[in-house]
């Protein structure tokens, strides 16, 4: 049989059993790159990220205003479980959102979760106590569980040798996302007082200062949800004479000997047992590496905004909202750049692993060195802190995203679903302490400026670093382990 009517016979006997299989994503197959479906995979992903971290540059001030805590040194406990809140949301629905997504299909998952952001971000914005700001924010977490749906999407959406490119798409959009969220905080959080020329004190946003950034995002979320019923579903549903996609060259072998015979070895999707994903253990070791170094990350985020808008008295830069903004957005564009120049090479020179050990080993002289930027001043502090942030958050996303990649080459894709459904549980467990335990870590640290070992931020930068080197470590061999295909 020649090489192209094996091909032909193949597409024909996987496209005839596959109905869920559209017309456009069977051309799709034999095109390159589909650029469309990264645009949308990335707005969808940005959409949900950004008012995850928006709120960190104002959250101080927030705290301030709503009048719960009694010593400034408190405001960091405050801070903690206001940013925990939505994570602790995300614990109790995540799997259920990844099961959901496995059985009814990514889509409708996917557009739940960004009408969650339209309703609940925008309700958080208008927050008149505290309680009223955590509420709002645990149930943005509850509803919002399309993180896990998405990156089985992006793994199905496009080709074996795009996937890469796919998940890293997903990785850097949720960063990109969590740097832009909070410079958009920055920048619109207390209009009335930054822009009086626009915004009047008596205005909407004079009485709610940080209503505009949330606002601002719930419109954004707002078009790319209606944007989202266009989306195409990947997840097909294969009838009862069909085998999975993955034996489909299997069934051309068999189609070549007659229909009796293709009956007889046929299984339908539902007959193939399903391995029990607890036991999984290349799965479950990288999901387990990757919360470690989640909650280094969140804890990361909630101290830099504190640390960067606290007094200097306290050991802070005493930064205004504006300020952290800037600094963060720089950020943002800087990983952009990266992620459509350098991280497709970097990731196929390295692969995975490699990326997160060596991301994780620069990590920790470059945080090591924020306590002695803080001692500078005008524009060498100012250059030197974006250098350190850009460069920093260009490694979390590098590590971020390989472990993404691992996680779903652990798996099949009928299992995609709960896998990351199990990962953003545990991921939404560790982020949820991040923020809490970094909130708790900076006022305690404030306590102790005079200290004799470690005084005031050394103290936490030391122990993010001591949380970053335990990860670098969880990455060896006979810890993490790999799939072999």
């Amino acid at each position: 049989m020649a090489e192209e009517s094996r091909e032909a016979l193949l597409k024909k006997v996987y496209y005839e059993n596959c109905p869920g299989c559209k017309v456009e994503q069977r051309k799709e197959l034999q095109r390159g790159l589909p650029i469309k479906m990264l645009v949308a995979v990335w707005l969808v992903v940005l959409s949900a990220a950004l008012p995850i971290s928006s709120l960190f540059p104002f959250l101080y001030f927030m705290i301030r205003d709503l009048h719960i805590a009694k010593r400034e040194e408190d405001i960091g406990y405050y801070a903690g479980y206001v940013g925990a809140s939505f994570m602790i949301g995300r614990v109790l629905t995540s799997i259920f959102w990844g099961v959901v997504a496995d059985r009814y299909g990514r889509k409708p998952v996917i557009i739940i979760g960004i009408a969650a952001v339209v309703i609940f971000n925008t309700l958080f914005g208008l927050s008149v106590n505290f309680w009223m700001a955590i509420s709002t924010r645990f149930l943005l977490g509850c509803l919002n569980g399309l993180l896990g749906p998405i990156k089985a999407y992006a793994s199905e959406a496009f080709r074996e040798e795009h996937q890469a490119l796919g998940m890293s798409t997903v990785s850097v959009a949720w960063g990109i996302g969590l740097i832009i969220g909070p410079a958009l905080g920055g920048f619109l959080a207390q209009p009335a007082d930054k822009y009086p020329n626009i915004f009047s004190q008596n205005s909407i946003f004079g009485r709610f200062p940080y209503f505009l950034p949330c606002l601002c995002i719930s419109l954004f979320a707002f078009g790319v949800c209606i944007a989202s019923f266009w989306l195409p579903e990947t997840l097909h549903k294969h009838n009862g004479n069909t085998r999975l996609q993955d034996d489909s060259y299997e069934a051309l072998e068999t189609a070549s000997y007659g229909s009796f015979a293709n009956e007889g070895k046929q299984k339908t999707e539902e007959q193939i047992p399903k391995e029990n994903l607890f036991k999984n253990w290349p799965l479950m070791s990288s999901i387990i590496v990757y919360c470690v170094y989640s909650l280094h990350d969140m804890a990361y985020t909630e101290i830099f905004s504190l640390w960067a808008v606290s007094p200097r008295k306290l050991g802070g830069l005493s930064f205004s909202t504006e300020n952290v903004g800037e600094i963060l957005a720089i950020s943002g564009f800087g990983l952009f750049v990266f992620q459509i120049t350098l991280y497709p090479f970097v990731e196929r020179l390295l692969g995975p692993v490699m990326i997160a050990r060596i991301g994780g080993i620069i990590t920790i002289p470059l945080l090591s060195s924020y306590p002695f930027i803080a001692m500078l001043s005008g524009f060498s502090l100012y250059l030197t802190l974006n250098i350190a942030s850009v460069l920093k958050n260009i490694l979390s996303i590098t590590i971020v995203t390989g472990m993404f990649i691992l996680q779903n080459k652990a798996v099949d894709q009928r299992q995609r679903g709960a896998a990351n459904g199990i990962s953003m549980t545990a991921m939404s467990l560790f982020k949820a302490i991040g923020p809490a335990a970094g909130g708790a870590l900076f006022s305690w640290a404030q306590t102790r400026l005079d200290a004799a070992i470690l005084p005031g931020s050394q103290m936490i930068f030391f122990i993010l670093n001591v949380v970053e080197a335990i990860a670098v470590l969880m990455t060896f061999k006979p810890f993490l382990t790999l799939r072999h295909e």
